[in-house]
Formats: C-alpha cells, structure tokens, sequence
C-alpha cells in the first residue's frame, strides 16, 4: 500500500509540474537557477556509457551546449522512454556540440545496469545526496524531478523546461537548441 501511495503522489506531482511557472520562480521541487546566469556548478560519479565511473563535472563541457535533465528513477517507464529518445536522437546532439547529461538520486551501480540494458551512450550522473537536485530546484523527498536545463558553452542557463513529456522531448530539446543555437 505505501508503494502506490509512493507511486501515485509521484505521478500527481509530475502532472502538476505541467501547470507551474518556467520563467525562474518558485516551483515544485524548490527554486530555479535563474535564466541568463551562470548554472550552478557541479561534481558527480557516474557512468558514460561504457562501463567507466568517473567523475564529471559542468565546467568540463565549456565550449560546448549541454543539455542537463534531471528524472525520477532508473528503469521506470517514463525515465526509460525518455532515455531512450535522448540515445535515438544522439547523433542529432552530437552534430550541434551537445552534450547530454542525465541526473538522478540512483547510485552509479544502477545508472551501469540502465546504461547497459537500455544501451545509452551518454553520461547518467548519480546524485545520491540529493544536493545537485536540489540546486537546480528539481528535487522532491529523494527523487529528483522531471526537469531539463539547456546550458551554452559559456555555462550560462538559457532555457528551463519543467514537467516535460518524455515521448517528445528530446525532439523539443533540439528544435530550441536550433533556435538558441541560431540566436547565439
């Protein structure tokens, strides 16, 4: 009983993230960084895609856009579906300098088990502590929240997407990473 009570407040809280502002307020999972300002910066482990834990953090990918999105859980249908996207469209990200990086309370282990079974070829970073989540307003009693943050190559936050829907994301990703990138 408590796993679907667990269960369900998740899926309300994710549908009510559909409803809540993007402009930097006050939102479900606490405060967002602030649009046109620098990212908030971050150390994690994780695994790349090919079985290595390392650490990796936001200042390495300098010079580059990075697409930072935060969800729920390894291996749940919404987290899978949306992975899935991101590893189908890669190449896409790879030709415009994007690098990916995905983020969740899941320890290493479980982003190496995912990674492996879903074959995603681009970094799960595994924020244990909640710490990352939480800087980035995307963190409600231990998971961190379905939110995406596209950062340019000089580590400035130029777009936030709250509540996203997984099925389509990766492709709304790329078309504002078309217009930013055309903008820039």
């Amino acid at each position: 009983m408590l796993k679907f009570l667990r269960t369900t407040l998740i899926a309300v809280l994710a549908i009510a993230c559909l409803w809540l502002p993007m402009d930097g307020a006050i939102a479900l999972g606490g405060t967002q960084p602030t649009l046109d300002q620098p990212a908030p910066e971050f150390t994690l482990l994780g695994n790349a895609g090919d079985g290595e834990i390392q650490e990796f953090s936001l200042a390495d990918y300098r010079g580059q856009w990075v697409v930072l999105y935060f969800y729920p859980q390894d291996f749940t249908p919404g987290c899978t579906l949306e992975a899935r996207r991101f590893q189908q469209d890669l190449p896409q990200y790879l030709d415009r300098n994007v690098q990916i990086l995905g983020v969740s309370v899941d320890d290493v282990d479980s982003h190496e088990a995912f990674c492996d079974a879903e074959g995603l070829k681009f970094p799960l970073l595994a924020d244990s502590t909640g710490d990352v989540s939480k800087q980035y307003g995307s963190y409600l009693t231990g998971y961190s929240l379905r939110h995406t943050y596209l950062i340019d190559p000089d580590g400035v936050l130029r777009k936030i997407y709250l509540g996203v829907n997984p099925a389509i994301h990766s492709q709304e990703v790329l078309s504002d990473l078309d217009s930013l990138i055309a903008a820039a």
